[in-house]
């Protein structure tokens, strides 16, 4: 939904700083390898208790990804490679922040570890669903929970120590996210249904053409279709 709607118009206002980046020798994969390692740091935070730290540390996971892109215009490297590139990066980051939540609310006491977990599985069921879709030739963009919907939220989990009731949120929102793309891709997949196949009253037969009537088949002579070169 956000990413959707506000992406490009940032990214088009972080160009300047893409064209910087990529003057001083700063290249894509570069950044999405450093956003990598800030997401690692992020959930040592969260694990430690950190909480208002990694709110920081989210930011700076978040700004490579969205700068990367820029940079690769810039160098003309963009392509299959880098993009595949960037994908397996941000599910690996996605992984490393909720599993540092999940220690978190383990060395807190909690029980519900799990529900990081579970919002982590239906995240990575959700990026698979939009992957496989547009392997398919079809779109499964957009949904109310995509990844910076969930960075968002979880920011703010972290910055007032709501972390439960914000994953339960996103839990929420995850598997309505999930259940929408599931729907969208399905009834793109959906054959429509035309009647074809049926028979008409009008004398037409299947696939809509005029039916010749077997009598007239039977009378026409045969050697007028061997005149004809019919065989």
């Amino acid at each position: 939904m956000l990413d959707g709607r506000w992406r490009a118009k940032v990214e088009e206002g972080l160009e300047p700083v893409g064209k910087g980046l990529h003057s001083i020798g700063v290249t894509a994969d570069a950044l999405t390898i450093f956003g990598l390692f800030a997401a690692l740091g992020t959930a040592a935070l969260i694990a430690n208790g950190n909480l208002l730290l990694a709110v920081f540390g989210l930011i700076l996971t978040g700004l490579p990804d969205i700068l990367d892109g820029s940079v690769a215009r810039q160098s003309g490297t963009a392509g299959n490679r880098g993009a595949f590139f960037d994908s397996v990066c941000d599910r690996v980051a996605d992984g490393f922040i909720f599993v540092g939540v999940a220690w978190y609310l383990t060395a807190q006491g909690s029980d519900l570890a799990v529900l990081a977990m579970a919002v982590l599985a239906l995240s990575m069921l959700i990026s698979y669903e939009r992957a496989r879709a547009e392997s398919l030739g079809y779109s499964a963009r957009g949904g109310l929970m995509e990844r910076l919907e969930r960075t968002v939220l979880l920011g703010i989990g972290l910055a007032f120590d709501i972390l439960v009731p914000v994953l339960w949120v996103m839990l929420v929102l995850t598997a309505i996210t999930a259940v929408h793309r599931f729907v969208m891709v399905w009834r793109q997949a959906t054959p429509p249904s035309n009647g074809a196949g049926t028979k008409s009253r009008g004398g037409r037969s299947r696939g809509g053409k005029p039916r010749i009537a077997r009598s007239h088949r039977a009378r026409r002579p045969r050697r007028l279709s061997r005149v004809s070169g019919r065989g």
